[in-house]
């Protein structure tokens, strides 16, 4: 019986799969894609967030307060209209030195531009006022806006004695106003109308001052 050792076939050597090595023009194209995955998404994100970083006052200040950054704060914002922001302190900008306020800002509203000055120009006096309790409204404090009328027996005249001065100290009710039965408080007038303003008060008999508060 013949053997058929001879005639079988030797069975084919085995290959295996290696890994790309890093010469592999595939494994840089790979690495090509990821990274520009990465820096699109990157920048789609970036153009995503329109918002712009400007400053707020942090508590209440009134005309011919001094500001600096200590009494602002950071708030993100975004502005249907671009430039809108020009109206406002953005936070990277150096801030003047001598920046003060020709108006009150109230906390937490943006910093306008156009709310402040050099110290030389906010031109106001600081003009006390003794007003009965009852004829100031309780809210009245330290930055609110008012309109302060004179009345007395010669009638009540036309109009506000001063229009849209702004309160720079309001001591509180439980400030010793007391016992006169009066509430102090001090606005800022533009120097012009503090002389008219007192020569009116002059001219008015028995002159009864009442506030009326704006914002």
């Amino acid at each position: 019986m013949a053997s058929d050792q001879g005639n079988s076939a030797a069975p084919p050597a085995a290959t295996r799969t290696g890994s790309p090595g890093w010469r592999d023009p595939r494994l840089w194209i790979g690495v090509l894609i990821v990274a520009g995955s990465v820096v699109l998404g990157a920048r789609l994100l970036e153009s995503a967030d329109d918002t712009v970083q400007v400053w707020a006052v942090g508590a209440d200040l009134g005309a011919g307060d001094v500001v600096s950054e200590s009494d602002l704060v950071a708030e993100r914002v975004r502005f249907a209209d671009p430039s809108a922001v020009e109206r406002y302190f953005t936070v990277d900008e150096q801030l003047p030195a001598d920046l003060a306020l020709l108006r009150g800002v109230g906390s937490g509203e943006l910093l306008p531009r156009a709310a402040v000055g050099s110290v030389e120009d906010t031109g106001t006096v600081s003009v006390p006022l003794a007003v009965d309790a009852e004829l100031v409204p309780p809210a009245v404090d330290d930055g609110s806006v008012v309109d302060v009328y004179l009345g007395g027996t010669a009638g009540t005249p036309d109009g506000p004695a001063l229009d849209d001065v702004v309160v720079v100290d309001a001591p509180g009710l439980d400030d010793g106003f007391g016992t006169t039965g009066k509430r102090q408080l001090v606005v800022a007038v533009p120097e012009d109308l503090a002389e008219d303003f007192f020569a009116r008060l002059s001219r008015v008999e028995n002159a009864v001052t009442t506030v009326a508060q704006v914002s």
